[in-house]
C-alpha cells in the first residue's frame, strides 16, 4: 500500500510542482493551500506523514504543528521554510516538527528526509545487513498502535508517556523517540548508524558525542537501585534494551 503524504503549501507553484513529484514516487498525496485545510485533512485522513510550509496565511505551519503536538498526534511532519536563520529552524523543531528542509529546495533532499521520517516509525528488520543483531531478547516486545511494552517498561506512544514498572519517567521528545525505538528492537543490537538515521535523519560520523550523551541522559532515568539496567552498550556496534 503508497503511503501516505498531507501536503499543505500556499504556493501553488510549489505545490502543484511538490505534489506531482511525490506521486511520480510512489506517494498517495492530499494537497492543501493553507493551516487550516491541513488540521481538518489531518484530522481526517490520518495521513503517515506531513509536509507543512511554515509561512502561510491565517493558521501557519508551526502552529498546525503545535495543535496537533498537543493532541497527541505523532504524525512525523517535515517543514519546508525560507527561513535561514538558526533560531527560526529551532522554533520549528520546538513546535514538535521532526525535521525541516530549506527553501530553494532539490526535490530528491525531500524524498530523502521523508524516507528517514518514515523508517523512525517502522522496526528495524534484523539480518541481512539492515543494522541489527539480534541479541538474547527474552521476552518479545509488545507493539500496537498505541503501547510499546518491553524489558519492564511501558509506553503510551500517543500520549508520549513512559514508564518503568510502577514510575513515570520525564523524557524530553528525542528521549522518548531514542527509547521506544530501542523498546521496539528489544534485544536487536542498533548499530550508530541506524539510529542516527533514525532519530536525527542523517549521521554525524564516528567522532560525534551526540548518540552517547543522549543514552547517558536515558540511562539516569531509567536506572533504579538493585534494578537491572536496561540499555546496554556494544562495543565498537551500537546499543541494545534488554533486562539481564
Amino acid at each position: 500500500m503508497s503511503q501516505t503524504v498531507l501536503l499543505a503549501e500556499d504556493d501553488r507553484a510549489i505545490r502543484h510542482a511538490l505534489e506531482r513529484a511525490l506521486s511520480l514516487e510512489g506517494y498517495e498525496v492530499t494537497a492543501v493551500a493553507d493551516g487550516v485545510e491541513a488540521l481538518a485533512h489531518a484530522h481526517r485522513l490520518r495521513p503517515d506523514v506531513l509536509v507543512l510550509d511554515v509561512m502561510m496565511p491565517g493558521i501557519d505551519g508551526l502552529q498546525v504543528c503545535r495543535v496537533l503536538r498537543a493532541e497527541g498526534d505523532r504524525t512525523p511532519i517535515l517543514m519546508l521554510t525560507a527561513l535561514v536563520e538558526t533560531a527560526d529552524r529551532i522554533a520549528g523543531l520546538d513546535a514538535g516538527a521532526d525535521d525541516y528542509v530549506v527553501k530553494p529546495f532539490d526535490v530528491e533532499e525531500v524524498f530523502a528526509r521523508l524516507r528517514a521520517l518514515l523508517r523512525r516509525t517502522s522496526p528495524v528488520t534484523t539480518g541481512g545487513g539492515q543494522g541489527g543483531a539480534v541479541a538474547d531478547s527474552g521476552r518479545e516486545p509488545q507493539i500496537s498502535d498505541r503501547q510499546v511494552e518491553a524489558a519492564g517498561l511501558r509506553m503510551d506512544l500517543q500520549a508520549r508517556r513512559a514508564w518503568r514498572g510502577g514510575r513515570e519517567l520525564e523524557l524530553t521528545r528525542t528521549e522518548f523517540e531514542l527509547l521506544e525505538l530501542l523498546a521496539r528492537n528489544a534485544g536487536i543490537v542498533l548499530d550508530h548508524s541506524t539510529i542516527y538515521d533514525r532519530i536525527w535523519g542523517y549521521d554525524f560520523g564516528p567522532g560525534s558525542k551526540n548518540l552517547a550523551v543522549y543514552v547517558g541522559y536515558l540511562r539516569r532515568k531509567l536506572d533504579e537501585p538493585g534494578a537491572p539496567q536496561l540499555i546496554h552498550t556494544v562495543r565498537g556496534v551500537g546499543y541494545v534494551l534488554r533486562e539481564d
